[in-house]
């Protein structure tokens, strides 16, 4: 019968499809899961968390590896085996905010501080899972024999170790690149025959629509066509595509809605472009030195042009940036930056009483402020963002007296839990509305 051929080749035609996809699928989750195993091998990780210790080297890669080598000291202490050492729970504190533990007293950190010249390692915004992540990636890593040989920077073996493994490396490239380009050329094929199969049947019907000898039930079947019109009537699917549309427009009311006043990533155009990326990272000045209030007083304030000519009167004097300088000083006039991080006026905020009591680094707020040509706002700054904060972040109660009797009170209560801001009432309203 006409109509069994035309079916067969349909059918052919969609067995093909779902039989390559198949093994297309198959072959995709076999290359991820050899990718994987090799990347344990490579770094000697025999029965650990495969996607922790990845995760600890892509992280370690991005925040560590410019400071930190396994085998010798860099900028800072080399990391073999330093899970042996420490505690994680003293790491974890140590990783994120190395300047608080300094002013607390610990011994190890202090020991740590004085030894490398009393250089303050910046803070990061990790969660105790990156952090582990981090530590159980040199651990790994602590665990392989160390084959780097001399005058190898550090560094580099650091930074490769995700990827470099003990001896197979170019070839598994090669591999699996090869194996790519196969991939791709199976699919090109395979459309192709697709693509051919289909004319063919089209081919086909319109030579049998030219016969005149056919029966009823065959005629019928070569000059059927699909009717769209019965999908976009029917009843099911417009309810469908209702109850659709209306979760998304209400999605996207409420998104705005959360959104309102929220500027996180607002970068505006500067009138003079000014790089934090070349002054606090590469020439490494101090954010002390330019933003001069930054630890006594309720605003951190913007440097005056005195402050650039410091520098800038001896150097890069002929810079058409610099000129600029030059310009609003000759007019007497201030720089008009365009502020990027503001909060409303109807919270109080004390630059002073985080920096200077509290100890928390610059780039817990402003992010990795030292790495950006052109600053902008990393953090929410929402209400919810800062009475997280204040309920993770924990009070240096140590020496002072002030704290004695709160501190005893809140371990009687909560069973030892650390003493928080949150338990100093740092989430009551008055604290921040007043």
């Amino acid at each position: 019968m006409i109509s069994c051929n035309s079916n067969k080749i349909y059918s052919f035609c969609l067995a093909l499809l779902f039989s390559f996809l198949t093994v297309f699928n198959t072959y995709a989750q076999g290359e991820q899961a050899s990718v994987s195993q090799d990347g344990v091998t490579a770094g000697g990780a025999s029965g650990g968390d495969d996607a922790q210790v990845q995760a600890g080297a892509a992280l370690f890669k991005n925040n560590c590896v410019s400071c930190h080598a396994l085998n010798e000291k860099v900028v800072g202490p080399a990391l073999r085996d330093v899970h042996k050492k420490h505690e994680m729970p003293w790491l974890i504190n140590w990783i994120r905010n190395s300047s608080k533990m300094v002013q607390s007293g610990d011994k190890y950190a202090v020991q740590i501080f004085n030894e490398y010249d009393k250089q303050q390692m910046p803070s990061f915004a990790l969660s105790d899972d990156e952090i582990t992540s981090i530590v159980k990636y040199i651990e790994v890593e602590s665990a392989a024999p160390a084959t780097a040989p001399t005058g190898t920077p550090a560094n580099n073996q650091a930074a490769t170790a995700v990827t470099d493994g003990p001896g197979g490396d170019s070839i598994s490239g090669d591999v699996g690149k090869y194996l790519n380009i196969v991939l791709i050329a199976l699919i090109v094929v395979l459309i192709v025959m697709v693509i051919t199969l289909l004319i063919i049947a089209n081919l086909m019907k319109e030579y049998l629509r030219g016969k005149k000898d056919l029966e009823g039930n065959d005629l019928e079947i070569v000059n059927q066509r699909f009717d769209f019109s019965k999908i976009y009537k029917s009843r099911a699917v417009q309810v469908i595509v209702g109850l659709i549309f209306a979760v998304v427009l209400l999605d996207t009311i409420i998104e705005e809605t959360y959104a309102v006043g929220l500027q996180q990533g607002y970068q505006p155009r500067q009138p003079i472009a000014f790089s934090h990326k070349l002054h606090a990272g590469e020439h490494q000045i101090d954010c002390n030195y330019c933003h001069t209030s930054v630890y006594k007083s309720k605003n951190a304030n913007i440097p005056s042009a005195n402050i650039c000519m410091n520098c800038h009167s001896q150097i890069q004097k002929e810079s058409p940036e610099i000129r600029k300088i030059y310009t609003a000083i000759e007019r007497n006039r201030p720089i008009e930056w365009v502020r990027v991080h503001n909060l409303p006026d109807l919270a109080y905020f004390n630059h002073s009483q985080h920096t200077k009591v509290g100890g928390i680094e610059c780039q817990t707020c402003h992010g990795p402020i030292e790495t950006m040509n052109v600053v902008y706002q990393y953090s929410p700054l929402t209400m919810g963002w800062c009475i997280n904060c204040h309920r993770e972040q924990p009070l240096n109660t140590e020496g002072n007296a002030y704290y004695d009797n709160l501190v005893k009170i809140h371990d009687q209560a909560n069973k030892g839990a650390a003493f928080t801001v949150s338990s100093n009432g740092g989430t009551e309203c008055s604290k921040c509305h007043y």
